[in-house]
């Protein structure tokens, strides 16, 4: 079968849109919810469906750098060791930290390779951003970018090709991407991220794993207490790894230490719940976001992760209200979505 033909097959609906008392939108995906050992124990639609990790990648490419004693030798503190997984809003607290992560690594932003955008501090505010152009600081994987150039100087690497495919720090990384997917490096189905780095597609089911096991507490055999280290800044500063107004931020938060959370481009979505054990990957086929978190938040509360202050926390990003230009409330989006339980 044709990756084509792979991304084509079994979503289901997880959230629709209404307009009045009728459907108007249905936002089609799969969930995958995983035990650390990876084996499937709820599901909807396609939980093995080819999926891009996009950011929801960003703490595994970030293995590599932490295990071998890089936030020791740059003394960055935890609020960068976070910015290392972020998709940051380009806040002066993001780039301020980025710009001095890399001054402590002898790289500057002229190393980065990531492009530019208009900071997302903007569109979380709700305004339009100045014309370009825009500091490579503000692009939102420039921690993730950070990270990269200084596991390059750490380890005597070429910082100009720092991205290539075969360039040293990215085998690294996909050999850190084959162990906690649990997918073979010659299986991985590459691609280009929107930041220009190598990116790789894995059953929805392999990037809960994932999380599942960055979250564990257990030390890695291979990459020591790397995963924790990340697990614990993500967890400890989400104001770092997304941004104010921002729904990684806000599910962390809910989480109170217990949930390590990073979305990723086109409507995917990975979870690592601390205290039971579980993975968990949601993809919106559509790539919405306005599919994404309703679907979010109906997962958490289908697997009775959500107690009342997490879903009174949660509660507009799990049932967000439509409004047309004049803010008349028009309808609304609500999640669908249904768990199959796959074993016992």
């Amino acid at each position: 079968m044709s990756h084509l033909s792979a991304a084509l097959a079994a979503h289901v609906p997880l959230a629709v849109a209404t307009r009045g008392p009728a459907v108007e939108s249905i936002h089609y995906g799969s969930v995958a919810v995983v035990d650390r050992e990876g084996r499937l124990l709820y599901s909807a639609g396609d939980p093995h469906a080819l999926t891009f990790t996009r950011s929801a990648l960003k703490p595994v490419q970030a293995l590599p750098f932490v295990a071998a004693g890089g936030i020791e030798k740059f003394r960055y503190v935890p609020e960068q060791v976070a910015l290392l997984c972020a998709s940051h809003s380009g806040e002066p607290r993001h780039t301020d930290a980025v710009a001095d992560m890399l001054a402590k690594s002898g790289s500057s932003a002229s190393d980065l390779q990531c492009g530019t955008h208009a900071p997302g501090f903007y569109e979380a505010r709700g305004e339009i951003p100045p014309p370009p152009p825009y500091p490579p600081l503000a692009h939102n994987c420039s921690g993730k970018h950070a990270g990269m150039l200084a596991y390059c100087a750490m380890c005597g690497h070429s910082k100009v090709d720092y991205l290539s495919f075969d360039h040293p720090l990215q085998q690294a990384i996909r050999a850190a991407v084959s162990r906690f997917t649990g997918i073979s490096a010659e299986n991985l189905v590459a691609g280009i991220d929107g930041c220009s780095a190598p990116n790789y597609a894995v059953p929805l089911s392999g990037l809960a794993r994932a999380y599942a096991r960055l979250a564990s507490s257990q030390a890695d055999s291979t990459y020591g207490d790397a995963p924790q280290t990340l697990a614990n800044a993500m967890a400890a500063h989400p104001e770092m790894v997304s941004g104010e107004r921002r729904s990684d931020l806000a599910l962390m938060r809910a989480g109170r230490g217990d949930w390590v959370t990073k979305i990723g481009a086109e409507g995917v979505q990975a979870i690592g719940t601390r205290s039971s054990g579980l993975g968990i990957a949601i993809k919106i086929a559509d790539g919405q976001k306005r599919g994404l978190y309703p679907a979010v938040v109906g997962v958490l509360d289908a697997l009775g992760l959500l107690d009342r202050r997490a879903a009174d926390e949660l509660a507009s990003w799990g049932h967000p209200d439509l409004r047309n230009y004049r803010g008349i409330r028009t309808g609304d989006v609500q999640k669908v979505l249904v768990l199959d339980k796959c074993q016992a």
